[in-house]
């Protein structure tokens, strides 16, 4: 037998060397995992931990050294105080995203049985946020066979009351009628194509069909603005999240499908991580 606390300052002090940040949080997530205590309760007493409950907190922080993100092996990440399920195959959801939500939550306020499209669904973050925020009528695309279950499943936790479209983006736009959503938004797949290999060891872990953008990282947009522009009703809006340096860019594809009052949204780091228009 081994002391909880001795195996959370362990583990604190692999993951610091090992150059995770913030291993004081990553050690303590990993004990309320196993051992289903919280910081207070390990700090209070004098929990042991048996050989398989040890064994199995030593695979888990094996996992987290390797550079697998947190999330994986939690199995589930909070997104605007819901529960979501995750795992290898789904984008994991992130704090940025809350820019892009909270548009569309500001735009939705005042609308009674508004029809709302999410493309790129993936995890359903944004989806359950929005169904259950707002109540509007909710449809979420996604073509992922890896992220499907983790959207239905999510769905079905928050008892969100979503259609789930299996399809591709690209392909599945003559589905819909035109004319027939308030708004539309996406958190689509955006990073360039030869950045992908650039990027931080635990984005590795995450699908590379949710981050690649195409060559420019533009991809998603221009076929999104293009084939879906005409499902809007008059005055609806079209909402993104957006990389880093892609607002104006962006801004001009709108333009030409005469989208209105285009304006973007700075995350915390000061990057315009959202833009949304309405359609003349």
């Amino acid at each position: 037998m081994v002391a909880v606390k001795f195996l959370y300052n362990k583990a604190k002090e692999e993951l610091d060397k090992a150059g995770i940040s913030d291993p004081a949080f990553n050690s303590m997530c990993l004990i309320e995992k196993v051992f289903n205590i919280n910081k207070i309760e390990l700090m209070s007493g004098n929990h042991a931990a048996d050989d398989k409950q040890g064994a199995e907190f030593v695979t888990l922080l094996g996992r987290r050294l390797s550079g697998e993100p947190l999330q994986y092996i939690l199995g589930e990440w909070e997104f605007y105080g819901y529960k979501l399920k995750v795992g290898k195959g789904v984008l994991i959801p992130r704090d940025d995203t809350e820019v892009l939500l909270r548009i569309c939550l500001e735009y939705l306020k005042d609308k009674k049985n508004a029809r709302v499209l999410d493309l790129c669904s993936g995890s359903g973050a944004l989806a359950v946020a929005i169904a259950k925020e707002t109540g509007s009528e909710v449809y979420a695309v996604e073509k992922s066979a890896e992220a499907l279950p983790y959207l239905c499943r999510n769905i079905s936790l928050n008892k969100a009351d979503i259609q789930v479209i299996a399809g591709d983006v690209f392909t599945c736009s003559d589905e819909f009628e035109d004319k027939s959503f308030d708004l539309i938004l996406s958190n689509p797949p955006y990073v360039e194509t030869a950045e992908i290999k650039t990027l931080q060891k635990e984005i590795s872990f995450e699908p590379e069909m949710a981050l690649d953008g195409g060559e420019d990282g533009l991809k998603f947009y221009r076929a999104i603005v293009s084939l879906y522009t005409d499902k809007l009703k008059p005055g609806g809006m079209l909402a993104f999240e957006l990389g880093e340096g892609q607002f104006e860019a962006v801004k001009s594809l709108m333009k030409e499908k005469n989208y209105s009052d285009i304006d973007g949204k700075l995350d915390l780091g000061g990057i315009q991580r959202a833009i949304y228009g309405t359609l003349i």
